[in-house]
């Protein structure tokens, strides 16, 4: 009994048209051929692959810097950069300006023409020596009516005056058995220092003060001490009262002094406090 599988083969064979012998050999050697041709092609592509990666990895050593192993093959510390060395030098050509130097200072205590200081200096007031013998510089604070100021309240209409910024002042008093002596200094700008001895000659000569038996007037004017001089007087009630008021550049000084004080008197003291005026102005 044939077997199954021969059965089937013939079976499914047997109304098929079988090509001719050479036109299957012919088919078999091209086959053949196409075959051995893919085979090369696939040899030349893996070559190629080999060699490009091979070059590549050439180049990529080459490019890379080779380390150097010190002589006793253990690895050489490196030393940590200084402080000093590490900090970067100043140029020598650098184009920013050098900073203005700064106004030098007086020990003299007198301010510059720029200066933006207006305290007033110690030295720019009445001393011990300036006045006479007997006098003490008093300690205690300075209190009461006793600039010249006070006495507008007494005028029955006081004189309209400019008005005029004070920059700073400083008093100082003495003290004798007798009589005390006080002194105010108040710097102004130039401008209004001027204008403030106009007003002082304002006061004393418009001011018409209430009462019958009081006064006020401009003692003496022009003294020959500082800048302007003047002496000035009041008797409201029957008491009496003497200023001596001195300009020196932008510094007006107002000295109180005792009620009887004449005007030669009163250049005694004009001529002092002028000159201690100059230590806290540049216009002397």
């Amino acid at each position: 009994m044939p077997d199954q599988f021969f059965t089937d083969i013939y079976r499914d064979t047997e109304h098929l048209s079988w090509a001719p012998t050479a036109q299957v050999r012919e088919r078999g050697r091209r086959r053949t051929r196409q075959t051995r041709i893919a085979a090369a092609l696939a040899a030349v592509v893996a070559v190629a692959l080999v060699a490009t990666g091979a070059v590549a990895l050439a180049g990529g050593r080459e490019g890379a810097p080779t380390p150097v192993l010190p002589a006793t093959g253990s690895p050489t510390p490196t030393p940590t950069p200084s402080a000093t060395s590490a900090a970067p030098r100043p140029s020598t050509t650098s184009t920013t300006p050098p900073a203005p130097p700064s106004s030098p200072s007086r020990t003299s205590g007198r301010p510059s023409a720029g200066s933006t200081n207006p305290a007033i200096p110690a030295a720019a007031m009445l001393r011990l020596a300036d006045l006479p013998a007997g006098f003490t510089m008093a300690e205690d604070d300075i209190d009461g009516d006793w600039s010249l100021e006070s006495v507008s309240i007494y005028c029955r209409e006081a004189p309209s005056g400019t008005s005029t910024a004070r920059l700073a002042q400083r008093t100082v008093s003495f003290d004798s058995p007798t009589d005390r002596m006080i002194q105010r200094v108040v710097r102004y700008s130039i401008r209004d220092a001027a204008r403030e001895m106009d007003a002082v000659r304002a006061l004393f000569t418009d001011c018409k003060p209430r009462g019958a038996t009081s006064s006020m007037s401009v003692l003496a004017d022009g003294l020959g001490a500082g800048d302007e001089s003047v002496l000035v007087g009041s008797d409201i009630e029957g008491v009496r009262s003497r200023w001596l008021v001195v300009r020196q550049g932008d510094l007006v000084a107002q000295v109180a002094l005792d009620m009887d004080t004449t005007p030669k008197e009163a250049l005694r003291y004009a001529r002092p406090v002028a000159q201690r005026l100059c230590a806290g102005t540049d216009t002397c």
